[in-house]
């Protein structure tokens, strides 16, 4: 249960030493700097926000700006009589949820297509003879195959920038792919390869969702994200990983690894990674042989969730580290001499806080260390406000 602290002075009154460290055993406030470290919290979340919804901030912004906007007739008005065609949204077409074993003829106008949730198998060419302003197609819970893709069938669509297609028969990603393409979505198929160039000519894809399908460490050649030039998140989450992929794109800023099986991380991994900030391998096999010598001591790194793996101690981080997730792992005690960041020398009249280590949640349960939490944990981390143990 959650306490709150009235500080990290001497506790008043007849409360000993050993009480005043039970006071922090899962949360812990500082008075005098709560307004600082509200603030600090809240501009924080906002950045992590940014960050997330970057790319689909930018998409969207292309989506919907149009410098000339057509002049849309009644004549242009054509509508596949198994969909929809909302009269004040005319650049969409809503055919889900219809039963389709077949893509209708796309009208020219329309920008927005939603097929999910039906039983098409293939994807030819000559439904999207005229639909040469497509920015956007959901054909997630389809029956879809690579075997059914027509060659040229999306490459065709230049203007495309959103392209679902979970929940499909995928055993590899499709391609070719147009090169306007900003996010691709391929979550729960059953993809296993991915052909060499597959992502050479997609300079412009910020998201790559490959989670929850059947790749494996052969799946990837050291070129295989070559041509990712702008590539910010890649989910490969829920795969059957047991290395780190290589050659990662060096503008990826989220990574998520989680329920693999990955065993190591190779030495001086995330130097190809410079900018990564979030970094989840939640649910995998990391011992601490498998760690780099330095840890997680990357500067870039802001949010590390290393839950349910074989850890027996804390790793090093870096101080510039916010939110550390350690719990369900097999660590028996916490070494502050070891984990506690070092910092320059703060400058004359600087504030302790602005300068020092920057972490402000730890989640240490599901181990086997017993409370209370070292008093030196609390020095070196000033900052901290919340310990879950």
């Amino acid at each position: 249960m959650s306490q709150r602290s009235p500080g990290h002075d001497n506790p008043r009154g007849s409360e000993n030493k050993a009480n005043f460290r039970s006071r922090y055993r899962t949360q812990r406030y500082i008075p005098g700097q709560q307004g600082t470290i509200m603030a600090t919290t809240i501009c924080f979340i906002i950045w992590v926000l940014f960050i997330t919804d970057t790319a689909w901030t930018r998409s969207v912004r292309q989506v919907y700006e149009v410098n000339e906007p057509e002049d849309w007739t009644m004549h242009d008005f054509d509508c596949p009589r198994e969909c929809f065609c909302p009269p004040s949204f005319p650049t969409a077409l809503y055919c889900e949820n219809r039963g389709l074993k077949e893509i209708p003829a796309i009208p020219s106008r329309i920008w927005y297509l939603y097929l999910e949730n039906n039983l098409i198998e293939t994807i030819p060419e000559k439904p999207f003879e005229n639909a040469t302003q497509l920015r956007w197609i959901n054909l997630n819970k389809n029956k879809i195959t690579n075997y059914g893709i027509e060659k040229g069938a999306l490459s065709q669509l230049k203007k495309l920038l959103f392209l679902f297609l979970e929940d499909n028969e995928l055993e590899e990603v499709p391609s070719p792919l147009p090169r306007s393409l900003e996010q691709l979505q391929l979550a729960r198929n059953k993809v296993s390869r991915i052909p060499q160039g597959t992502f050479s000519n997609l300079e412009n894809l910020t998201l790559l969702d490959l989670q929850h399908n059947k790749l494996l460490d052969n799946a990837f050649q050291r070129d295989t994200f070559k041509g990712l030039k702008n590539l910010m998140q890649l989910n490969m989450a829920k795969n059957a990983l047991r290395n780190m992929p290589p050659r990662l794109p060096a503008n990826t800023m989220q990574l998520y690894l989680d329920n693999n099986s990955i065993e190591g991380i190779p030495e001086n991994y995330f130097n190809v990674i410079p900018k990564v900030a979030f970094l989840r391998l939640n649910h995998n096999k990391l011992s601490d042989a498998g760690l780099p010598s330095s840890g997680f001591n990357v500067s870039s790194i802001l949010d590390l969730q290393l839950s349910h793996n074989q850890l027996t101690k804390v790793p090093r981080i870096s101080a510039h580290l916010q939110h550390l997730h350690l719990d369900h792992n097999k660590i028996k005690n916490v070494n502050v001499s070891v984990i506690c960041p070092t910092t320059t020398t703060l400058p004359a009249e600087q504030d302790i806080f602005s300068y020092g280590p920057h972490l402000r949640y730890l989640r240490l349960d599901g181990n086997e260390i017993k409370p209370p939490i070292p008093m030196d944990l609390m020095t070196c981390f000033r900052l901290l406000q919340a310990v879950v143990i």
